[in-house]
């Protein structure tokens, strides 16, 4: 990698990392948790970080392929750029949507990870990519996480045996 890339990646990362902190606050306090809550309780400033840009070169038969297959991500959120092309598809109540990327926008998946933190109050997404027989599609994500040592399980402040028991059982990040 050149340095001039390599320094572009490294502030493009960093500003990631800022939104994803914003982002894990809003998510705690829509929890009713302290601001900081997700942040300290996940060791984020310590915790990984993943950027992966993919490239899909037009296919001539996209009926005949996938660009990505169905899976959820790992980590706590994954922040994804794309180009206006779209192709990122969800899998909702059974079916999947296309979602159209706004300009200039982010989009945020909750990875699997959240999903076991917040008990099941936030689901991880799980989503694909499809690819176009019209341009090259474009993306850039970012996943965010605790160290790979860190055992991730259901808050207690979001468990109790009446309404909300633990419905999962603590892992690592790196399981």
């Amino acid at each position: 990698m050149s340095h001039s890339c390599r320094e572009i990646s490294q502030e493009y990362c960093k500003r990631a990392r800022d939104v994803a902190s914003e982002l894990l606050k809003g998510i705690s306090m829509s929890l009713g948790l302290e601001e900081n809550y997700i942040d300290k309780a996940m060791e984020v400033e310590f915790g990984s970080q993943l950027l992966v840009v993919n490239f899909y070169p037009p296919c001539p038969q996209p009926e005949l392929a996938i660009g990505m297959p169905p899976h959820s991500d790992h980590g706590l959120l994954t922040l994804l750029i794309q180009n206006q092309l779209g192709g990122l598809q969800v899998l909702h109540n059974g079916k999947w949507v296309p979602i159209n990327p706004l300009p200039n926008s982010i989009l945020l998946n909750t990875g699997d990870h959240m999903e076991i933190l917040t008990n099941g109050k936030y689901k991880s997404v799980v989503h694909r990519a499809m690819v176009n027989n019209k341009a090259n599609r474009i993306s850039i994500a970012t996943s965010h996480g605790p160290p790979l040592d860190k055992v991730v399980s259901p808050s207690q402040e979001l468990v109790d045996t009446d309404f909300h028991p633990i419905a999962y059982h603590g892992i690592t990040y790196r399981e």
